[in-house]
């Protein structure tokens, strides 16, 4: 008895935070109230109030929930991709297509979730600057291994790796601001073709790469 009431404890909390994600992508985390949840979703006020306890923890446990989902539909297809610079094409790829999908109603979670905390001092915050950075560095770790696998031309060394990696981030998000704001989807492959284009700019046989993005399902 006391396995299936943590059990129905773990899904009820699963049912939430998949609400709270797409809340949270469009009206913002601050949109997020327990009661409203519990209403939305036919549940006790008290039963949403046991598994999170206030609100600040029920937008941590979202921004926690977004990292799983991104993860999964972003970071984890390319794990066991060979190193190079096209494990590095086929990650950005994948964020568009996450992105572009709409993956959370209002495009990159923690695009929107970064708009909104990045003034805003507190443990909130830390989490998001916490997912962000750990993205930067996911991406620099790629692209430090391709050149460590010898995929960047001569004469490119560490210090381009940060420069890149920002470049690659930048065109990415605002193809999501732009795709979202405008509904503009053609965003997606202008980003694409920058991408494409400073990577075949650093690689070592840029013919590896494709020399345009296919194109995208609208």
């Amino acid at each position: 008895m006391a396995d299936g009431r943590v059990e129905r404890g773990n899904q009820t909390r699963r049912t939430v935070l998949a609400h709270t994600m797409d809340i949270a992508s469009t009206d913002g985390l601050e949109g997020l109230s327990l009661g409203k949840i519990a209403t939305d979703l036919g549940l006790s006020k008290s039963g949403v109030f046991a598994l999170f306890g206030s609100k600040e923890d029920l937008q941590l446990a979202t921004v926690r929930a977004a990292v799983a989902v991104f993860v999964e539909q972003v970071v984890t297809p390319v794990g066991d991709e060979p190193d190079g610079l096209g494990k590095v094409w086929r990650l950005c790829e994948r964020w568009i297509d996450y992105s572009g999908r709409r993956v959370f109603a209002g495009g990159c979670f923690f695009y929107a979730a970064s708009a909104e905390f990045d003034s805003r001092p507190g443990p909130v915050r830390d989490e998001i600057a916490k997912a962000r950075s750990d993205w930067t560095r996911y991406m620099e770790r790629l692209l430090n291994e391709a050149r460590l696998h010898g995929a960047f031309r001569a004469g490119a060394g560490p210090e381009d790796v940060p420069q890149l990696a920002f470049e690659i981030i930048a065109l990415m998000e605002l193809a999501n601001a732009h795709s979202l704001l405008h509904e503009d989807p053609v965003a997606y492959e202008r980003a694409a073709r920058g991408i494409l284009h400073r990577l075949r700019s650093v690689a070592s046989a840029a013919d590896d790469l494709p020399h345009r993005p296919p194109p995208r399902e609208r």
